[in-house]
This record gives structure tokens, C-alpha cells and sequence, in this order.
């Protein structure tokens, strides 16, 4: 045999798909690497986050490659085993997280158990992305945070597994490889620039990373670049799958790869968590890297997948699915220990490291490798009826029906005693019920325009002024000279309100200090998304005379935003209430909200993040929403601003744009 002539063995591994891609499993290793740390070490890798996407381009492109192997080797894709393929590889582990999880969360604080059923049906059924951005989950909040937040990754993975080997079959009939790939291309690129464009419009960073239609890229690349590389019929037939790379070809191979992990690397320190930076190129950047680095050391032979292979990443990478899910809860019900005992700041992520690397193994080689060899129904068997048990395996099998008997009860009664939502949900429940409860009053109407340019005359007279009131004329000048008239407070319902949950739990106070206040506040609301709900009242004559804008705790502001905010104002006032919050953005938009408060006549800066701290217990657990002593707090620094335009006796006139 020549050296020219493949061997049947890779003659049979280029039809059937190849066993095992190399550097697949180091790469994996590298991707709940970056999560854990980000989570468990926070101010280390700041950009830790995006390890999800690593996950995200290996899974698009193995799940690919096998589904089209498959397809090589039969001619069709038995959709009922892939999806019994994919069920055995990740319920098991995840149900044996959500048991154990949620009674260990039990012991540790009832706190943990808010939404805890909601959570659980989320994580059980693929569809935890969507329940917490219906819950209003802040995902780089560091307060309140749920027991299973970590599931929206795999939520996004499973929708997408639903769908893949449909549009796959349908991808599969089009007549070239480029054009499969431009496909899946084309949808993940489009995927990229919603992201983009979303967050550009001012929606909540939230929604936009949990988001399956913002986030799916990564998953989409992955497919398209599977199709890219995957032999076809002609190319098996012809056998021209190299044996054995060249010296050149190795060095390329591996100088590309290296550039890709080193972006990858620059990126995971640099990236800030919510920025502007990642959801506008900083996710997409990472993603294309992560794609360079898939494509050089999976193909056969790479020294760069045999590096990104050797233990202990290797060993990390076949148990990453354990860690991630594990690291998440066992973080939470770890610090919550450690805050009751006092411990040192070290021993919380030290002890859930440990626990995390523990449980997943023990995960690994006990619950998921036997169902993924066996099938859940002969696993099952082999447990309930430990007879056929000896040694290790007959322990083994007791503590799992133990383990069950124990956790499903006790998953059940967390479900029946899980407390009211906490005190940051409650204080905006409590303003959502305001909210409703001045739209049964019909008080969400602009105010008439004459009044409103009376009012509006009165706060503008000059005391001095040459003229004098209008209508006058120059007999004004003969009259005894009086003092000019105070200006007029600014009553409610001149008051239109935007703003975010912090407003929207100060709602019934600014209702009370200012009745029949148009409210119009959310959770998660961005700048972007309040001016915007601005400029459609305005476009339909409904806006009022005095904007009151309480937006900026959810991320950054960007100086467009506050041009746009300054054009539709026009003539009108404008107050704007600064931000108070434990992230790292609050300071820069508190700077540029005040300089621009400074910059343009008519527009006031009420100062929330000075007045908060002056009020005992003003803020709920979160340190966020304001509670009703915080909320008066609010409202009263609004009425401060108020105070102050009045005072100087200012009509707003843009000086921006």
C-alpha cells in the first residue's frame, strides 16, 4: 500500500465523521474556566462572561458535524434519536442539579426559593431565558440573584437543538456546500447585528444577552462553518483527506489558532459586564475568535488541538457541562453559609470550587456516562434492582434512590413555603399597583395647551423685564413699580415621568407629591427606550410641558441619547435624576448626567445619589429600589430640581444638536 492510498480505517472515519475532534475538549475546559472565574473571582477576569459563547460556536459546530456525518453515512438524520441522543446527554445531570440544589437551598435560606417554581420549570423545559426576562431578571446585578439563573445558556442551546436538524434536512437539499453555508451564515450574522441594534435602541442589557434571537449567533457560525469543512459525498469517494499535515501547514495552523485564543484572551480581561462595547462588537469579536481557534485545531493531526487537549483540560472539558451547571447554585448556597458563620472573604470560592469539581465528577462518572452508555430506561432498571448490584456499583445505587427519595420531597415542599418575591420585587410590585392604579383614574392625558402656556408665561415673567406683561404695552412703564409675581409651582399635571424600576418603585410617592403625574416607568428600561416613548408622545402633541427622566441605573448613556432627549424637549423643562447603584457604569453616567444638567438652560439635575444615603434603611435588600421612605426621598429631590428651575426662573433652549 502506497503511501497515496488511505487506509480502510480512515477511509471508514472520513464516512462516518471522526470520533473525537481534537481540541475540542481543552477548548471546552477554557469556556467554564472563564464563567467560573468570572463568577467566583469577579474583579480577576471581568470579561469572564464570555466563556457562554465559547460553549455557544463548539456546540453549533459539533452537533453539526455529527448530524452531517450521520447524513453521509445513511443518506437521512433520524430526527427521534438526536433528540433521544440529547435528552440522555443533558437532563440527567441537570436534573440531579435542580434536586439537590433546591433542597440544600431549603437549609440555607428561604431567600434562595424566590420564583423557585417558576425557575424550575424554566430550567426543566428549555425556557428559562424567556422566565427571567419575564421576571425582570438583571443578570449583572450581583443582588437577588436567582438559584438557577445560570440555565438561560442551556435554555438557548435546547431551543436551538429543537430547531437545527429541521433546517438541516431543509439546508441539506440545496445544491452546493457554499450555499448551506451562506445560509446558516447569513441567519447568524443577522442574529449579530440585532444584538447590536437592540441594545442601540436602548433595551435592557438583559433582554438583549438573554435573548435567543440576539444570542443565537454564536450557535448559527458554528453550523455554517460545520458545513464549511465537512467532507461531501465526492470527497470521501476520491479520498482525499490528508493523512498527515505538513511542517508549514502545522506552524500556520497553530499561529492562527494562537491569535485567536489571544483576542479571545484580550477580550475576557477588557470586556465590561452590560457595556455598550460588548453587545455592540465586543460578543461578535469573540465569537469570530473562537471560530478561528475551532477551525485550527480541529483538523486532524493539529498540534494546536493536541496542546489544547492534555490534561488536566481535557479532564475539565469532558466534565465542563457538571461544572457549569453545579458552580452557579453551589456559589449561592455557599455564600450564604459563609455570611452566616462569619467566614473569610476566601473560603466561599474556595469551597465551591471544590464542591463544584466534586459534584461534577461524581455527576459525571455515576449518573451521566451510565445513562449516555445504557439509556435511561436500562439505567433505571440496573438502580432499581440492586440484586443484580456488587461493591461500589450496589453503593452507588442506593445513594441515587436515596438521594431521590430525599431531594423530590424536598424540591416539593421548597416549592410550597418559597417566600413572597424579595423586598426589590416587592417595592416595584408595589409601584406597578400605582402605575395601574392611575390609569383607572384616566390621569395619563396631556394637559391643555393653554393652561399649559399660562403656566408656562408665569414662570417665565421677567421682573425687570421692558415690556411687561404681555398685552400692556408701554403703559407698564408709567405704573408703580411692583415686585414681579413668584413663579407658579409646577403642579402634576404638567409632569410627564419616564423612567426605570427605580422610579417605578418611587411611583406612589411622586404620585402623592405631585398629583395627576403621567408615570410611565419599567423594569430594566434603558435611556435609549425612555426617550424614545418621548419622542412618540411628542410626534403626537400628547408630551407635556415638564420632562422628569429617571433612567440610567440599567447601563450607560450615550451622548446621542441625551441629544435626543434635548431636541424633544424643545421649550420644555427637563429633570433629570441621577443614578445610585453598586456597578461599574453608575459614576460615568452620574458625571455626564450632571454635565449635561450644567451645559444646557432648562434642565436640572436632581440629585437621587446624594439624597439616598441621608435615609435609613431608604432602600430594599438589593441596595437598588428605593423603599417608601426612599421613595419620598425620590420625589423629594425631583421637587428640589423643580425648585431650582424655578428659582432661575428658566425655560429649557437647546444648545446641543
Amino acid at each position: 500500500m502506497t503511501s497515496a492510498t488511505p487506509s480502510p480505517t480512515s477511509t471508514a472515519r472520513a464516512a462516518t465523521g471522526r470520533s473525537r475532534f481534537g481540541g475540542l475538549d481543552g477548548l471546552r475546559a477554557l469556556a467554564v474556566g472563564m464563567v467560573v472565574v468570572y463568577h467566583l473571582f469577579p474583579a480577576t477576569l471581568q470579561g469572564g462572561f464570555l466563556g457562554v459563547d465559547v460553549f455557544f460556536v463548539i456546540s453549533g459546530f459539533l452537533i453539526t458535524s455529527l448530524l452531517l456525518a450521520e447524513h453521509r453515512r445513511t443518506g437521512r438524520i433520524a430526527l427521534a434519536d438526536f433528540w433521544r441522543r440529547r435528552a440522555r446527554r443533558l437532563l440527567p445531570a441537570l436534573a440531579l442539579v435542580l434536586l439537590v440544589s433546591t433542597g440544600a437551598a431549603l437549609f440555607a435560606s428561604k431567600q434562595l426559593l424566590v420564583s423557585i417554581g417558576a425557575q424550575l420549570m424554566g430550567a426543566s423545559f428549555f425556557v428559562a431565558n424567556w422566565v427571567y426576562i419575564a421576571l425582570g431578571t438583571d443578570y449583572f446585578a450581583g443582588q437577588d440573584p436567582e438559584l438557577f439563573r445560570n440555565t438561560w445558556s442551556l435554555a438557548i442551546e435546547e431551543q436551538f437543538y429543537v430547531l437545527l436538524p429541521l433546517v438541516l434536512i431543509f439546508a441539506l437539499r440545496m445544491r452546493s456546500r457554499a450555499t448551506r453555508v451562506l445560509f446558516f451564515a447569513l441567519f447568524g450574522a443577522g442574529s449579530a447585528l440585532w444584538m447590536s441594534a437592540l441594545f442601540a435602541q436602548g433595551a435592557a442589557a438583559t433582554r438583549v444577552y438573554f435573548g435567543t434571537d440576539t444570542h443565537v449567533f454564536g450557535l448559527l457560525l458554528g453550523v455554517a462553518l460545520a458545513c464549511a469543512l465537512a467532507p461531501t459525498s465526492g470527497e470521501i469517494d476520491a479520498l482525499v483527506l490528508p493523512r498527515k499535515l505538513a511542517i508549514w501547514q502545522q506552524l500556520g495552523l497553530t499561529a492562527i489558532g494562537a491569535a485567536g485564543l489571544t483576542a479571545l484572551g484580550w477580550l475576557s480581561v477588557t470586556l465590561r459586564e452590560g457595556s455598550p462595547e460588548s453587545f455592540m462588537g465586543g460578543f461578535q469579536l469573540a465569537t469570530v475568535a473562537v471560530l478561528i481557534v475551532v477551525w485550527a485545531a480541529t483538523r486532524e493531526g493539529a498540534w494546536l488541538g493536541r496542546a489544547l487537549d492534555v490534561q488536566p483540560l481535557r479532564w475539565i472539558g469532558e466534565r465542563s457541562y457538571g461544572i457549569y451547571l453545579w458552580h452557579w447554585p453551589l456559589l449561592l448556597i455557599v455564600t450564604t453559609f459563609g455570611a452566616r458563620s462569619g467566614a473569610a472573604p476566601w473560603v466561599v470560592p474556595a469551597v465551591t470550587l471544590a464542591l463544584t469539581l466534586g459534584l461534577a465528577a461524581l455527576s459525571y462518572r455515576y449518573v451521566e456516562q451510565p445513562i449516555r452508555r445504557l439509556g435511561l430506561r436500562r439505567s433505571l432498571t440496573q438502580v432499581l434492582r440492586p440484586v443484580r448490584l456488587r461493591g461500589r456499583s450496589l453503593a452507588v445505587g442506593f445513594s441515587l434512590i436515596a438521594l431521590v427519595l430525599v431531594t423530590v420531597p424536598a424540591a416539593g415542599y421548597a416549592i410550597s413555603v418559597a417566600p413572597a418575591p424579595t423586598t426589590s420585587a416587592e417595592v416595584v410590585s408595589r409601584g406597578q399597583a400605582a402605575l395601574q392604579a392611575q390609569g383607572d383614574r384616566s390621569v395619563r392625558q396631556t394637559a391643555p395647551r393653554a393652561e399649559t402656556e399660562e403656566v408656562s408665561s408665569a414662570i417665565d415673567a421677567e421682573g425687570d423685564g421692558s415690556l411687561g406683561p404681555a398685552g400692556l404695552g408701554t403703559e407698564w412703564a408709567t405704573q408703580p413699580k411692583f415686585e414681579a409675581p413668584k413663579p407658579q409651582p409646577v403642579e402634576g399635571w404638567e409632569i410627564f415621568a419616564v423612567g426605570d424600576s427605580v422610579m417605578l418603585a418611587s411611583a406612589p410617592e411622586l404620585a402623592e407629591a405631585f398629583p395627576d403625574i403621567w408615570i410611565d416607568a419599567d423594569v430594566s428600561r434603558g435611556f435609549g427606550v425612555g426617550v424614545g416613548i418621548a419622542e412618540e408622545l411628542a410626534a403626537r402633541g400628547e408630551l407635556r410641558q415638564v420632562l422628569v427622566v429617571g433612567l440610567g441605573t440599567n447601563g450607560p448613556v450615550d451622548d446621542a441619547d441625551l441629544d435626543r432627549l434635548l431636541r424633544v424637549a424643545g421649550e420644555r423643562r427637563i429633570v433629570i435624576v441621577n443614578a445610585y447603584a453598586d456597578r461599574w457604569w453608575i459614576p460615568e453616567v452620574n458625571q455626564k448626567l450632571r454635565a449635561f444638567a450644567d451645559a444646557n438652560r432648562g434642565v436640572t439635575l436632581a440629585d437621587w445619589q446624594a439624597a439616598i444615603p441621608l435615609v435609613p434603611d431608604g432602600l430594599a435588600g438589593d441596595d437598588i429600589h428605593p423603599n417608601p421612605s426612599g421613595g419620598v426621598a425620590y420625589a423629594n429631590s425631583v421637587q428640589a430640581a423643580l425648585d431650582a428651575l424655578l428659582e432661575r426662573n428658566e425655560r429649557p433652549k437647546p444648545k446641543r444638536g
